[in-house]
């Protein structure tokens, strides 16, 4: 029997009968990815394995840097073969690691290969892979409709022009959705010249002259305005670490004309502008019926050398913490309350430690008044969490502290094309762990409630909260 099979990750026979009978199939809406719209609309065939495989796969990258394989073969100009070869060497390595799985279902799905990849059959394998690549069926947007996307949201700047969404909004025989999401990374820069560059470059996009706050954030609203037109419904942000510092009107006002003049800001003040962009984004965000994500927790480009070497999102970032983590978190969320403007908001926590810290605080916002169930999510787990372990974590703290049952499910996170086998790895998981439950006697065997909550976590869940239908 090969590796991938349908009872791959399913040990129970309760949940290998969900996954074979409900979510194996069902369509995928990925809310959360790193694939670009101009790659997507320009639909160009990838040259070999190599460049869609492991071109900007800083998760290879890590591993294989742990596997003594020089950087020339991994970032650098060592040939296709050499860095494919490389891989195969990294992967013998791999077992007990994600990418071990993760390899063998992409190529099951996209490739029907069942050998598993080593450092003996590697160029076979390579030259079996290469030769699909030149068919039609392994294009950009083939490869989307092969797993069944039925909508994924890139991560695009408050200033990008959105032209690559908006062409493929009106091309007619491509149907996913491809929709925007407002990432404004550039609003919570602490780097003087870099906020002014960006003031600059927002009062070009916007025609609006700012010289307040008020006059900031009417431009900011305008970005958010435009997005919306296009598509998008979704928010992202990336902080560090979550905290909170309330200042009244005046101050805030001040504060911006600090930052307005180039001045450099204490840690408390930055901390007091993080929370009043937050406050003020997440207004916007209720009023159009966004979602809020908040992924929180990396600490990014610790090895300066490298960093300068190859650059960002290159593999060397690592899960942070911080002190009075559910303080921060609980009075931001309070904080948007009591503005009127705490949209639906998804929170995705890198440190494990803190599930229960974030899962727990998340209960205390939760409100039916929009007629969305659970309007507060516990996001997937996420990045190093990106895992068997990780997602049982995850998983297990949202049942102890929410509703599982109302969780939106997964998304890909990634860059590639062929990273849509991290849906059904996770929906295996999702259906041992409740498949385990039904086996121990922990939940009744009720066929049609358990395959309603395994369709609703798969995809429908995601389809009533983000509404993307309704642009």
């Amino acid at each position: 029997m090969s590796l991938i099979n349908n009872s791959f990750m399913i040990n129970n026979a309760p949940g290998q009968k969900l996954y074979a009978e409900v979510a194996k199939t069902l369509p995928i809406i990925d809310y959360h990815c790193h694939l670009e719209a101009k790659a997507i609309w320009e639909n160009k065939p990838f040259t070999d394995i190599t460049q869609l495989w492991l071109e900007g796969d800083h998760y290879k990258w890590r591993a294989m840097r742990a596997n003594a394989i020089p950087e020339r073969k991994i970032t650098g100009n060592a040939s296709a073969e050499e860095k494919f070869e490389a891989w195969a060497q990294t992967v013998e390595a791999s077992f007990g690691n994600p990418l071990y799985h993760w390899t063998h279902l992409e190529l099951k799905h996209y490739f029907a290969i069942d050998d598993t990849l080593n450092s003996k059959n590697w160029r076979a394998i390579m030259a079996r892979c290469n030769e699909q690549l030149r068919g039609d069926d392994f294009l950009p947007q083939a490869l989307i409709r092969r797993a069944n996307v039925e909508a994924l949201c890139t991560t695009d700047g408050p200033l990008d022009d959105l032209q690559y969404h908006l062409q493929l909004a009106a091309q007619h025989d491509f149907p996913t959705l491809v929709l925007p999401t407002f990432r404004p990374d550039e609003l919570f820069d602490t780097d003087p010249q870099r906020f002014l560059t960006f003031i600059a470059r927002l009062t070009q996009k916007t025609n609006q002259p700012i010289a307040s706050l008020a006059h900031f954030l009417a431009a900011l609203e305008s970005r958010i305005d435009f997005f919306h037109r296009a598509g998008c419904r979704v928010a992202d942000h990336g902080p560090q670490t979550i905290g909170y510092c309330h200042l009244d009107d005046a101050a805030q006002a001040a504060l911006f004309q600090r930052r307005l003049a180039g001045e450099t800001l204490t840690e408390p003040e930055c901390q007091a502008w993080d929370s009043l962009i937050f406050v003020a984004l997440a207004k916007m965000y209720k009023q159009r019926d966004w979602a809020m994500q908040i992924h929180f927790g990396a600490i990014r480009n610790n090895n300066m050398p490298m960093f300068r070497q190859v650059g960002i999102n290159s593999g060397f970032d690592s899960i942070g913490d911080q002190t009075h983590l559910a303080g921060s978190l609980n009075a931001l969320l309070n904080a948007m309350t009591e503005n009127s403007g705490l949209p639906k908001t998804i929170l995705y926590n890198l440190n494990a430690s803190y599930n229960d810290v974030v899962a727990s605080a998340i209960a205390n916002f939760q409100s039916g008044e929009a007629g969305v169930k659970s309007p507060l999510q516990f996001g997937s787990g996420w990045w190093f969490n990106d895992t068997r372990r990780g997602m049982v974590n995850q998983l297990n703290a949202l049942a102890d502290q929410g509703l599982l049952a109302n969780f939106i499910g997964m998304l890909t996170d990634s860059r590639s094309f062929v990273s849509y086998t991290r849906h059904d790895y996770f929906r295996r998981i999702l259906c041992d762990l409740i498949g385990g439950w039904v086996e121990r006697g922990e939940v009744p065997n009720d066929e049609k409630i358990l395959a309603a909550m395994v369709r609703g976590i798969c995809v429908e869940n995601a389809r009533r909260y983000f509404r993307f239908s309704q642009r």
